[in-house]
């Protein structure tokens, strides 16, 4: 993959970069504390309150494409200026979605930021994929997933500790008073909201100034031509196999990671885990993807290959999996932990295997892989239907203990399995495929 820039010291642009990538992951992760949050604040059902995802992720499917117009337009560097400008504006939106307490602001507000992310994620990650060599490219991947979940897992510890103080307090007193004083309550809870939003608005707005006049050099994926017939020919971007199966791949990857670090937390509570304790559990799962990026680092591609960290990890995915369905308690959430593990070099592997040999085609096929990153708007709330589903069929057959009800949200862990399945498929299959014929 060559560049316009061979010659150019990339430290500074990565750092800038991985600077980016810090935000995304603190706004992204903070989705684990919302949940729970948003289910007392609104008195929703488990699959409810996972909408939160949905409004998060499902921004990618509407903008992906737009916002590959956009960057084609703009630039790398506008664009991203753009997507945090958006995103600083999605912020401000929680402020009256607090004071009116109305589910449907919040989600609004969550899909303005999630606008703003697809046009930052839709340039950044094609930047640094081809900013040096393809072979490395999970390498600076795996780097900008250390600055992503270090980031996602302080904003998972602050806002856990912003939105989640009392709520078990809060949850008890909510069955028992009256509608008055339950008004109450939830409106001292929506309160919490306000600082770190404004916070969250006012940064976002500063980095979006400074990556504007940030020093960000221009880069380019060399155009590839195929010979058909003795004649040059360009391919279109249908005729990339590996790209179609590549987005797949992605779609439930990000469902089974939105899972492994959004549901962590409910899951945890429902086990009669107190809130207090709950709050840290996404930081578990993001602690263990940063040691697993950080073996990236050292690891690929020198000792290690983008395709064999791959298969590796959707193989530790489907095990963690079944570790999840057969033990129960504390040592049920860790496994949900290490899923992490797992988790940590897909995003870098499938980004390079997937774009290699796409030429201009790249930024289109960038904008339909982050299009895929609606896995996460679908993926997790199948699972909060299937845990409100068995457990409504366990209190038709007249079970009422909590401790046995949590039964219902482990065994929907279930649904992780095919999804690792698939990434598996495409570790040691999928990505060869460059063309429909032989």
């Amino acid at each position: 993959m060559s560049t316009s820039t061979k010659s150019q010291n990339n430290l500074v642009p990565i750092l800038i970069i991985g600077g980016l990538f810090a935000i995304f992951g603190f706004v992204t992760w903070i989705n684990g504390a919302l949940i729970p949050f948003m289910r007392t604040l609104n008195e929703l059902t488990e699959a409810q309150s996972y909408f939160v995802a949905t409004a998060s992720y499902i921004s990618f499917v509407v903008m992906a494409l737009p916002a590959s117009y956009i960057i084609n337009k703009i630039g790398y560097r506008n664009g991203i200026s753009l997507g945090l400008a958006i995103m600083a504006v999605g912020a401000l939106v929680f402020i009256p979605a607090a004071d009116a307490r109305t589910y449907w602001v919040f989600l609004l507000a969550i899909f303005i930021q999630g606008i703003g992310m697809t046009i930052c994620q839709t340039a950044a990650n094609p930047y640094i994929t081809i900013l040096g060599p393809i072979e490395s490219g999970a390498k600076r991947m795996a780097m900008m997933g250390i600055a992503n979940k270090v980031a996602g897992a302080l904003g998972s510890v602050i806002f856990g500790a912003l939105l989640l103080s009392g709520i078990d307090e809060v949850n008890e007193k909510l069955t028992t008073v009256s509608d008055d004083e339950k008004n109450v309550l939830l409106d001292a809870m929506a309160d919490s909201v306000h600082t770190p939003y404004i916070v969250m608005a006012v940064v976002l707005f500063i980095f979006a100034f400074f990556i504007r006049k940030a020093n960000l050099p221009h880069v380019e994926a060399a155009e590839e031509e195929v010979v058909v017939g003795g004649t040059k020919t360009n391919k279109t971007i249908f005729q990339y196999p590996q790209l179609w199966l590549g987005v797949l791949a992605l779609f439930v990857y990000v469902g089974a990671e939105v899972i492994a670090g959004d549901t962590i937390i409910s899951y945890g509570i429902s086990l009669g885990i107190s809130a207090d304790d709950a709050k840290w559990f996404t930081t578990y799962t993001l602690m263990a993807m940063v040691g697993t990026y950080a073996l990236g680092v050292f690891l690929i591609p020198k000792y290690l290959k983008q395709k064999t960290a791959l298969i590796i990890s959707a193989i530790l995915g489907i095990v963690f999996s079944l570790c999840i369905l057969s033990t129960t308690g504390f040592t049920s959430v860790l496994f949900v932990a290490a899923l992490g593990i797992a988790n940590a070099l897909v995003w870098p592997a499938i980004w390079p295997l997937t774009l290699d040999g796409l030429g201009k085609h790249t930024k289109t096929a960038s904008a339909l892989l982050i299009m895929a990153i609606s896995g996460g708007a679908i993926i997790p709330p199948l699972y909060g239907r299937l845990v409100d589903s068995g457990k409504h069929e366990m209190m038709a057959n007249g079970v009422q203990d909590v401790s046995e009800l949590s039964a219902a949200s482990t065994s929907s862990y279930w649904i992780l399995i095919p999804c690792y399945l698939i990434v598996l498929f495409f570790a040691i299959k999928g990505h060869k495929i460059k063309s429909w014929t032989k």
